[in-house]
């Protein structure tokens, strides 16, 4: 059985210079997704959100498995936002709104979603009431390659909204989108890999 890798179906996704911002365009991508606010290092909210959605993409996973068509579960991604861009820059935790995500292909169907969130809900207890399986499209974007720790993200993401959207006469057209390709419970901090993404217009 060949298990669909979304990491290697859009390559462009998950790959981007160190040094500087690429322009891609994003297809439109279905996730599971669950919607917060407030610090993630302390908001109890946003590790149900993450128990959740791992939950439930492996038991969505699993059952797509028993029906021929295995897939790998892609790496956590979350969009953040706040009313004022720049408490990123400055590390303003406790103003940041955020919904995590992590996509799955399109063998998955509504109901195998129900399913296996009505499964992980016998375990865990009442659903996240913003759990949801949804299309989310992007388009154009901008995105770098982050090595290192997340709180060392705000000097490029200053680049990013003072220098290069400018630069290119572009604006924000969306969330700040990031895609954690490193587990941080095993990665050391310094070398966690992190792509940066901002839909722009």
């Amino acid at each position: 059985m060949d298990k669909i890798d979304l990491k290697k179906r859009f390559k462009e996704l998950y790959r981007a210079s160190t040094r500087e911002f690429c322009e891609i365009h994003v297809p439109t991508l279905t996730y599971l997704k669950v919607d917060g606010a407030g610090d993630p290092n302390s908001a109890a909210a946003y590790r149900e959100a993450i128990t959740w959605l791992y939950g439930v993409s492996y038991a969505v996973k699993f059952a797509a498995k028993a029906l021929g068509q295995d897939y790998v579960v892609p790496p956590l991604e979350a969009l953040w936002w706040a009313d004022d861009p720049g408490s990123f820059v400055r590390r303003e935790k406790e103003t940041w709104r955020w919904t995590v995500m992590i996509p799955a292909p399109d063998i998955v169907t509504d109901a195998m979603f129900e399913a296996a969130a009505a499964k992980i809900g016998a375990k865990l207890g009442p659903r996240p009431v913003s759990l949801r399986f949804e299309p989310y499209a992007e388009g154009r974007s901008l995105q770098i390659l982050h090595i290192g720790r997340y709180d060392d993200e705000g000097p490029t993401l200053a680049r990013l909204h003072h220098e290069v959207m400018p630069g290119r006469g572009v604006t924000f057209n969306g969330p700040h989108h990031e895609i954690y390709l490193s587990d941080p419970r095993k990665t050391e901090a310094a070398k966690l890999r992190t792509i940066l993404r901002q839909p722009i217009r």
